[in-house]
């Protein structure tokens, strides 16, 4: 059966099969899995009353700790988190931690519960978050919380960040998103979108957030590199999620990566109607750094894998037509493959960052900051554009971090 762009790749539990799978934890003592959260979801406290039909305190362990709750249930990496730390595996197999905590987030819709509310009385700092990705929106969250008046700026028409540009909606549903991020938008955060910050518009904020994260395309300089049918993966994930069935790429595409971003490429592809869709990586697919549940199910698409291969000149007349690849281990090989349209899933980068204001960057244009996203001032920066591409839970985890960083800096202010 052929799935459709918007179709789930993992179908939800109902409470039944939610309660059977809670009803496996052996309620471990020392709470692995929760120890192995790096934003703290507390899987164990929300499995826990999960197993004694306590849907509505589940849910409030889960949202107070994770204002992403929704997004991260369907794209954290739990294999290699609390299900790996899971005690159960021991036994058989973990308790499937991410689909428990989806199911009561689609609870948590469904009867509308209101679990965590910002204070009634308003402190006096304003706060600025630059960038409307997961680290932003995780320390908008605390900070409303606290009290603070809080305004997100973002460039793109929609906030998320990579949760609404970068993912491919079979594994995480634009609906998901949105609610994340319209229980924000409760606590009283504002969001201004389409627009640049610039550091003359940030003066007025008490404390300012830098959560941009990396934009730039890491694009390898080949022959052809100009020819249409040529994208950066960011660029074809965004035209997708934007056009969708309009988006038109041929009949011929590969995706140049080994990432959860080239799956996601190649998925996206395979989805909008692409017969042949083909993931050139240059290591063996052992090196890999795609999940593997990832890859299976990019393969159980029918999309082809060439490993040990890489391209070196891109072909065509205005319009590419064929793809010249070489052998990574073996120089002597050589392909060519014919392809209406390439993506390179080959890494991202920050963008320059001299329109906010004096932010050190590294070589990799990655902001310079402390252990608590302190950077100098009264600016603080966090997510990919300090650590480089992680994952959204380590985003959300390193957003809550410098938002208490923050509330301790407007206190040491006398900002209250």
């Amino acid at each position: 059966m052929k799935r459709g762009y918007l179709e789930e790749a993992v179908q939800p539990l109902n409470l039944r099969t939610a309660l059977e799978e809670a009803n496996r934890c052996i309620v471990c003592h020392d709470a692995p899995c929760s120890k192995a959260c790096p934003a703290g979801t507390d899987p164990a406290r929300f499995i826990r009353s999960l197993k004694f039909r306590n849907v509505k305190g589940a849910v409030e362990t889960i949202r107070t700790n994770n204002a992403l709750a929704g997004s991260c249930a369907k794209v954290c990496p739990y294999d290699q988190l609390c299900q790996e730390a899971c005690s159960r595996c021991g036994i058989d197999k973990p308790v499937q931690i991410g689909r428990l905590q989806s199911f009561l987030v689609e609870q948590e819709k469904a009867f509308d519960m209101k679990v965590v509310k910002a204070p009634a009385e308003k402190k006096a700092g304003k706060v600025a978050c630059v960038g409307a990705g997961p680290a932003s929106l995780a320390v908008a969250s605390q900070i409303a919380r606290a009290g603070y008046d809080v305004t997100v700026i973002e460039r793109e028409a929609k906030a998320g960040g990579v949760l609404t540009y970068g993912i491919v909606p079979a594994r995480l549903p634009q609906s998901v998103v949105d609610f994340d991020i319209q229980l924000i938008e409760e606590l009283g955060v504002k969001f201004k979108f389409n627009t640049e910050a610039k550091a003359a518009d940030l003066e007025a904020y008490d404390a300012v957030f830098v959560g941009t994260g990396l934009w730039d395309a890491n694009v390898p300089e080949i022959e052809g590199g100009d020819l249409d049918g040529v994208y950066s993966a960011i660029d074809f994930l965004k035209e997708a999620r934007e056009k969708q069935a309009d988006f038109k790429i041929g009949n011929r595409v590969i995706v140049v990566g080994g990432g959860d971003v080239a799956m996601d490429c190649a998925v996206t592809a395979k989805l909008l109607g692409v017969d042949d869709v083909r993931i050139l990586y240059r290591r063996s697919i052992e090196e890999a750094p795609a999940d593997m549940n990832e890859i299976q199910y990019a393969t159980s698409l029918g999309i082809g894998m060439t490993t040990g291969a890489y391209p070196v000149a891109l072909k065509g007349d205005g319009k590419l037509k064929t793809v010249e690849a070489a052998g990574f281990y073996d120089e002597e090989a050589k392909m060519s493959l014919s392809a209406d349209t390439i993506v390179f899933a080959t890494g991202q980068k920050a963008e320059a960052q001299s329109g906010i204001g004096a932010l050190e960057q590294d070589a990799k244009g990655l902001i310079k900051a402390d252990e608590n996203g302190f950077v100098g001032g009264k600016y603080f920066a966090g997510g990919d554009v300090v650590h480089g591409g992680k994952t959204v839970v380590e985003a959300v985890a390193a957003g809550k971090k410098a938002a208490a960083a923050m509330i301790a800096y407007l206190e040491e202010k006398g900002v209250k």
